[in-house]
C-alpha cells in the first residue's frame, strides 16, 4: 500500500489531468463512439471497437482519479522543515564514488514522467527522512549498502 500524501502542485495536477478526462476527452470519445455505431455492424467496425476500449480506459483512470483525490492529504511546507530532510524537500547527495543525486520526495502518484522526484515510500526517501545537511544516510541497493552524504536540502 502507497503513501495517502501528495504536495499541492501534484494534487493540482491529478485535478487538470480529471477535468481534461471529464470535460474534454471523454466527450470527444464519446461522440467518435456514436458516430461509428451509426453505421451498423458493430461486429465487423474497428472504428466502434476501438474507441469503445478507449472509452473504458478513459471511465477506469476517471474513477480511479476520484477515488485517489479523495484520499490523498496535501502536505504543505512548514518552516519548521527548514534543515531536515522532509516530505516536499529537494535534496542533493553524494556517495563515495562522488556520485552526485538531486531529486524531490514527493507521493508515489507524483513521480510518473519525471526522473527528477523520488516518491516517499522509496528506500532512498525513507533513509533521508529527518536527516540534516552533512548527515549520512545508508542505503540498501541490490549491489549492497551505499552511504551517502546530504549536500543540500531546499523547498520551493
Amino acid at each position: 500500500m502507497s503513501t495517502n500524501l501528495i504536495t499541492a502542485e501534484g494534487y493540482k495536477k491529478l485535478e487538470e489531468e480529471l477535468s481534461h478526462l471529464w470535460r474534454s476527452y471523454r466527450p470527444e470519445i464519446t461522440k467518435k463512439v456514436a458516430w461509428a455505431a451509426s453505421l451498423g455492424d458493430r461486429s465487423d467496425n474497428a472504428d466502434y471497437k476501438e474507441n469503445k476500449r478507449l472509452l473504458r480506459q478513459i471511465d477506469s483512470r476517471i474513477r480511479h482519479l476520484r477515488k485517489r483525490l479523495d484520499a490523498l492529504n496535501i502536505v504543505e511546507y512548514s518552516p519548521q522543515q527548514d534543515g531536515k530532510v522532509f516530505f516536499g524537500a529537494w535534496v542533493e547527495i553524494e556517495n563515495d564514488d562522488s556520485e552526485v543525486l538531486r531529486f524531490r520526495i514527493v507521493g508515489p502518484d507524483e513521480i510518473y514522467g519525471r526522473t527528477d522526484y523520488i516518491s516517499i515510500d522509496s528506500p532512498m526517501a525513507r533513509a533521508l527522512l529527518k536527516k540534516a545537511k552533512g548527515d549520512e544516510a545508508e542505503v540498501a541497493t541490490i549491489s549492497g549498502t551505499k552511504t551517502w552524504s546530504i549536500l543540500k536540502i531546499s523547498y520551493p
